[in-house]
Parts: structure tokens; sequence; C-alpha cells
């Protein structure tokens, strides 16, 4: 099997398509997980979760050949953390920005009183809640000043004084 040493260093396909379609994908699935999987996210921030599954997807097509060229697999993964570095400098930046790019906190408990309307919007069901509560070792919802979701999916409970402290 001879290998064709020149394919393997130029481009097999336009770099502007490269950085337009890792441009598109990267913003779609940045959209996608801002707005709809919040909670799922884990303990990894979003930019982090986005980045490692592209980056993924991007280096095995280019180890496996499906662009044919490794630059082109270089091209695209430059273009990916490219957006990643560029989103989080306008959060870090602007204000503004940082509003759009982070989601903020969830209220969904408000002195003792769990949030329906947000556990809905969430999709946390009373098992998730309790679970995520008992986490926190928090046995009774009465405990709780507030409970807030965090964009990386994690609850963060601040407890009403003298209840016992984790």
């Amino acid at each position: 099997m001879d290998v064709d040493w020149e394919s393997l260093f130029t481009f097999s396909v336009p770099p502007l398509e490269l950085f337009v379609r890792g441009t598109l994908t990267y913003l779609f699935l940045f959209c996608l997980f801002r707005f709809v999987v919040r909670r799922d996210a884990g303990a990894l921030g979003l930019s982090d979760l986005l980045v490692l599954v592209i980056i993924a997807d991007a280096a095995q097509n280019a180890m496996a050949g499906d662009y044919i060229s490794i630059v082109d697999g270089f091209l695209l993964i430059g273009t990916i953390i490219g957006w990643s570095y560029g989103l989080n400098w306008l959060s870090f930046r602007f204000p503004r920005f940082r509003r759009f790019a982070l989601a903020p906190p969830i209220c969904i408990i408000k002195d003792g009183v769990k949030q329906d309307a947000a556990l809905r919007r969430e999709l946390i069901s009373d098992e998730e809640l309790h679970a995520m509560l008992h986490e926190h070792e928090v046995d009774d919802i009465a405990q709780v000043k507030r409970a807030w979701l965090e964009p990386d999916g994690q609850l963060t409970v601040l407890r009403r004084r003298g209840t016992r402290e984790s």
C-alpha cells in the first residue's frame, strides 16, 4: 500500500468551507446547549462540554481520513477552539454578552416552597428534586431558604438559619 504523502498535508476541502462548517456547527450546538439541555451539562461548563464533543468528532474524522487531509482536521479544530475562546473572551469583557452566553441561575425553592413553574420549565420531577436535596443533606424542603439550579446543572442550597449545616 503506497501512501500519498502530499494528500495528507494539503486541503481536500476548501478552507473557507471548513471554517464555515465549524463555525455554524459550534454556534448551533452552543445555542442548543445554552437554551435546551441546561441541567444535563453536569459539572463541566457549557463551553468545555461543547468543545470536547465537537473536537472529538472533528479529530476522529481527521484521523480516520474522512477529510482525506490532516490539515482539514487541524483547521476545523482551530475554528472550534477559536470560537470557544472568542465567546469566553466576549463573556469576560462584556457583561451584556455574558448575560446572553451564560444562563442565569434559576430559583427552584424559595422560603421552603418549591417553585413549580421553574421546576416544570426545567423538567425536574419531585423525585429528582428530593434526590438533589439529599445530596446536600436536606431532608425537609422547609429547611431551605433558597435553592438555585446553576447554569452547569448543579444545585446551590442556602439553608434557613438554625438548620443543620452540611
